[in-house]
């Protein structure tokens, strides 16, 4: 009896040496547990990690950006949160992911999850070439394995099956288009080198994600690429060219069709898994969130769908008109706006897409399941 004693004493004392998150989600119940996120990609989920690349001129650690985050500006291209802000808080974790960086994020502060993404990136190393220095998603992935993954399994108790319980969330692939494809005008209507060129970068992401499946990971929740070609700096640039004037146009279709192709491919990889056996996948689709906004934008309760929130940096400035002129002027209205700069949704449209994902039932949204579901699988 003392014998078994012993050996249930080692068991509680070696469990309680394992850091725990305990981040349930759903209802306050242990149905539904994850231990924290990794979270991969460019500027849409970057929450700050650009801060500390000097060279790199994408960055967002100046007002007016995080005018209404606590702390004031974070390196988060957005008023306030970022979608994966409010995903992590949709599933209770503890607090919010830190910047892989940021030279804090050590110890028992990665054991709820990191932030690799990096704005201006894409899924090619050459893309965001041009903007300075920039962590490419194989960069991301390097970086987790080489720092991040060693370091956990430096802390007592940890294993590799333990990654099982984190989503490993990807949000990339429109710089890709943006700052590398379509620098090329004569692609703009190139279906020919579109599919190409789609079928290059789903090859390589396919590539990484099973990467990071090797290394442990089972669930995966992977954004859709937003609808490019609504976004204000694409509208401008299209209405310089057409003489339109303005930049409150229509959406540019020629670019939102790529978004389109990608967002296909992408979402047969939520079904097509059969080199990663026993992984989960949710795909959100952020494209149809944000295109059913601006169809419906009153029914949804916003009102500017075209035109950035902030003052925006003349193209002669960094970020080339896309990023808030440092110290400008912001809207007052800032949660009846869709973007806040030139490429990004405000915290209101991050917000939707964030509860859309967590708790959607429609396919067309989340597919097969939402991130709460995924978040109770066992694997």
């Amino acid at each position: 009896m003392s014998r078994l004693f012993f050996i249930l004493l080692f068991v509680a004392f070696t469990s309680l040496l394992l850091p725990q998150c305990h981040c349930i989600n759903g209802g306050g119940n242990h149905s539904g547990e994850v231990r924290g996120m990794f979270v991969f990609g460019s500027s849409l989920v970057d929450n700050g990690n650009n801060n500390f690349l000097h060279r790199s001129a994408v960055r967002a650690d100046y007002a007016p950006y995080g005018i209404d985050f606590p702390g004031g500006p974070s390196g988060r291209f957005s008023n306030g949160r970022n979608a994966v802000d409010v995903l992590s808080q949709l599933l209770r974790l503890p607090s919010l992911i830190p910047p892989y960086a940021d030279p804090h994020t050590r110890g028992e502060r990665i054991v709820c999850g990191v932030n690799f993404a990096s704005g201006g990136s894409g899924i090619l190393d050459q893309t965001g070439s041009t903007t300075g220095e920039v962590m490419s998603m194989r960069m991301q992935i390097k970086a987790f394995e080489q720092k991040t993954l060693v370091e956990l399994k430096s802390l007592p108790g940890f294993s590799n099956h333990h990654l099982a319980e984190y989503l490993f969330v990807v949000g990339t692939g429109g710089n890709d288009y943006l700052l590398n494809y379509f620098a090329r005008a004569e692609n703009l209507n190139n279906s020919t080198a579109r599919s190409n060129f789609t079928r290059l970068l789903i090859s390589t992401l396919s590539a990484q994600l099973k990467r990071l499946y090797d290394l442990g990971a089972r669930k995966f929740v992977l954004f859709s690429v937003q609808a490019m070609g609504c976004v204000p700096v694409v509208r401008a640039i299209h209405d310089a060219h057409t003489g339109s004037g303005g930049g409150g146009g229509a959406c540019v279709e020629a670019v939102n069709k790529a978004a389109d192709l990608f967002n296909c491919h992408l979402r047969r990889l939520a079904k097509r898994k059969h080199s990663m056996p026993g992984s989960s996948i949710v795909y959100v689709n952020s494209y149809k969130i944000i295109r059913d906004i601006i169809g419906n934008p009153t029914g949804t309760g916003f009102h500017e769908t075209s035109r950035a929130c902030c003052e925006l940096s003349s193209a002669m400035e960094e970020g080339r008109g896309v990023l808030c002129k440092r110290g400008g002027r912001a809207c007052s209205h800032r949660s009846s706006h869709v973007f806040f700069d030139g490429l990004h949704p405000t915290d209101a449209v991050n917000e939707r897409i964030a509860r859309e994902a967590y708790g959607s039932y429609r396919k067309a949204v989340a597919y097969p399941i939402n991130v709460q579901q995924l978040a109770k699988l066992s694997i």
